[in-house]
């Protein structure tokens, strides 16, 4: 449970934190020599495949894809997954420290084995100036490895922060306590940030919305099919109840979990969640303190810092009074011990391996289906580049992103906008005007490629090679108090929401740009050498994707200069809502594990974002032959080519838990479902690889879905 928000603007590629947890990182190898085919062949019997362990990025076949990664036994049109990527998934193991693994996951290894090696050299040099980044580097990671000093503190890091909370017995002194620990451990029923303001993107807004929760979301408090996660979760919350020394462990852990079951009743459901209008409420504190009585307002904002503020803007309007009453009815022993028990979870992956452990064990293993921990140098090097991104970001991109990278991105972006800008002009269902609107929404696109033109300033940042617990406290604190200090500052549109080194991307609807950070641009996603037609599959259907997010159910709400307001005539929108409500019944339809659904309303703007990458990619890969036809290599045509590179990019597995989870918490679909959604609502898939009626997946020309 955190107190952040995390702002509805953003759409990114992949997995958010919650599913893709952050145990989820480093693995090695069976030997230094592995590569990506031998990763995915079946290990000696007796031996552990645990990952990818170079530094040098993979290669796929000859021309970018691995033919023999197909499974021909299987019909196209009845797993186009299987089809693509069959053979190479038998072949794949899950890492018994990871939830799942595949192409994103052994680019993210990749990434994180190149930051390792670069802050082992760090730690190993004595020449690093006292105080630089290199050196902090180098500190958080001393700081993170030095379990002696970690064990003999045990809990007592915690001693300041359980003896303020129970000095902290009214409901208004706990509410001022829940405010002070922005930018710090233990969190609040309410989560406030600092996000830019989506009606006048050029500043920033105080954002105040739902929180309170331990479990992923209020699903797991209500549902029956997540009884058992409930069970294990109160057994946890007990246990480091217990840790910590808090009296009656047991039955506060109860108390605690029954406290938060009504919150959850009280809370917005996920679907509810991603409505951009529904979710923008311009308040004062003092309107607030009127419609959600209960719960000291002001106290809490003053605690939070901007005490003072004018406005602000509320996400779940209905839910606040409901939670702020459950707030003044429950004892304040209760409120106590829930403070108490998110404290210690947040601290513990901080504190000695008895904290570490039990929080994994389970987060990561009863939530997750995780088998083994990470090992502890790789959550070191993650820690450390948590504290300072960009700073790592800075060497990451010097050794590993080369300067005709950015330049063969900006062409392939530039011929995606060319491709979306025809289609805008023929789609029959969109008037004149909207399509206007439209078209300089797409001219207005930032593009930003490989990493940012001005780097984080982290020298007010503190750390020391011996306090791991204050390194992490001191670089909450000074995030969130970058943030405040912003508050009253306009928007730097300069600004990345990810470091370099991160194998993502992403939409900005207040900044309307789209960002491709530098360790996404490798095989499979995109390889200098490999054929267009792959390149166009691969990192153009993510391009298109991120440019669909502009226009999707929600992005859709917002013009090209980052304003959420109706640029629609009402009938287009009209027709918008028809196409994308029978884009979400087919995904309701899809299952990809008993008695769990894709949710199509959640999942409705990546689907948007994946439907366009396809059809947009595929276009502009067209455009790119200038009207010359397509080689065959291998027997395959160009449009064969660019289907197998978007498959590729998709080739996972992930273990059952984490896959109910994905489900139930994430706005993206399922790997299988990103390959199989799109394509077969585009022609061209049918023609290239002759799909026909009786398919699994084969839809009549009438019933596919043409949006972007």
């Amino acid at each position: 449970m955190k107190n952040l928000l995390i702002g509805a603007a953003l759409g990114a590629l992949l997995l958010p934190a919650s599913v893709a947890s952050a145990q989820d990182h480093e693995h090695g190898c069976i030997d230094e020599s592995c590569t990506v085919f031998e990763l995915f062949q079946a290990p000696p019997e007796g031996a552990t495949v645990l990952g990818y362990q170079g530094t040098e990025a993979p290669k796929y076949g000859t021309w970018g894809f691995d033919l023999a990664g197909r499974d021909t036994s299987v019909a196209p049109g009845d797993s186009f997954m299987r089809y693509a990527n069959g053979a190479a998934l038998d072949r794949m193991q899950i890492p018994s420290d990871r939830t799942s693994y595949g192409s994103f996951a052994l680019l993210r290894e990749l990434s994180d084995n190149r930051v390792k090696a670069m802050i082992e050299g760090l730690t190993a040099r004595t020449d690093l100036i006292a105080a630089s980044d290199e050196q902090k580097i180098a500190d958080a990671y001393r700081s993170y490895m030095d379990e002696a000093r970690i064990e003999a503190l045990d809990a007592q890091p915690l001693a300041p922060y359980l003896a303020a909370i129970r000095a902290a017995d009214t409901h208004d002194k706990a509410a001022v306590y829940m405010g002070g620990t922005q930018g710090r451990i233990g969190g609040s029923i309410f989560g406030t940030g600092i996000t830019t303001d989506q009606k006048a993107p050029t500043r920033y807004v105080v954002s105040t919305g739902q929180s309170g929760l331990g479990l992923p979301n209020r699903d797991y408090y209500l549902e029956q099919r997540w009884a058992e996660k409930k069970v294990l979760y109160q057994a946890y919350v007990a246990r480091m109840l217990g840790m910590i020394g808090w009296e009656n462990a047991e039955q506060a852990a109860a108390d605690i979990v029954a406290f938060e079951t009504r919150i959850a009743e009280a809370h917005w459901t996920p679907i509810q969640n991603r409505n951009r209008d529904e979710t923008y409420n311009e308040y004062s504190i003092a309107q607030l303190a009127s419609e959600a009585p209960g719960f000291p307002w002001q106290d809490y904002y003053t605690a939070v810092g901007v005490g003072e503020v004018p406005r602000l803007i509320v996400r779940q309007d209905t839910a606040m009074p409901k939670i702020a009453a459950i707030y003044a009815e429950t004892p304040i022993a209760t409120v106590q011990a829930w403070q108490a028990f998110h404290t210690a979870d947040d601290a513990a992956p901080r504190l000695s391996r008895r904290f570490a452990d039990a929080q994994w064990e389970f987060r990561s293993r009863d939530l997750n289906g995780q088998p083994m921990q990470r090992p502890r140098d790789k959550r070191g090097i993650s820690f450390a580049e948590g504290m300072l991104g960009e700073a790592v970001g800075r060497q990451y991109v010097a050794e590993y992103f080369p300067a005709e990278s950015k330049a063969k991105m900006e062409e392939l972006v530039a011929n995606l906008r060319v491709a979306l800008g025809n289609r805008i002009r023929t789609y029959e269902w969109m008037s004149p005007d909207t399509q206007a609107q439209a078209q300089d929404k797409l001219n207005k696109f930032t593009v930003k490629i490989g990493y940012p033109n001005k780097w984080r300033d982290y020298s007010a940042l503190e750390i020391r090679p011996d306090d791991l617990f204050g390194n992490a406290e001191r670089a909450g604190l000074f995030q969130w108090n970058y943030q405040l200090n912003r508050l009253n500052d306009p928007v730097d549109k300069t600004e990345w929401g990810m470091t370099p080194q991160t194998v993502n991307a992403y939409y900005n609807s207040t900044n309307n740009e789209i960002v491709f950070p530098a360790a996404i641009l490798q095989p499979p996603f995109f390889d200098p050498d490999a054929d267009p037609a792959v390149n166009y599959g691969g990192i153009g259907g993510v391009i298109g994707h991120e440019i669909g997010h502009g226009f999707d159910d929600q992005g859709s709400k917002s013009d090209g200069d980052g304003v959420l307001r109706s640029w629609w005539t009402a009938e287009d929108r009209a027709n918008f809502d028809g196409l994308t409500k029978r884009l979400g019944e087919q995904y309701d339809q899809f299952e990809p594990i008993p008695g769990f659904k894709v949710q199509g309303g959640l999942t409705m703007g990546e689907n948007i974002g994946d439907a366009a990458g396809n059809a947009v990619g595929l276009e502009a890969y067209h455009l790119s032959l200038n009207g010359q036809p397509a080689p065959v290599i291998d027997g395959t045509t160009g449009d064969q080519r660019f289907f197998y590179g978007w498959a590729q990019v998709w080739q996972s597995r992930m273990r059952d838990d984490a896959l109910r989870n994905q489900i139930a918490t994430d706005p993206h679909s399922p790997a299988e479902f990103r390959v199989i959604g799109p394509v077969r609502n585009i022609d061209a898939w049918y023609e290239a690889f002759d799909v026909q009626p009786g398919s699994k997946y084969y839809l009549a020309p009438e019933d596919r879905v043409r949006i972007w």
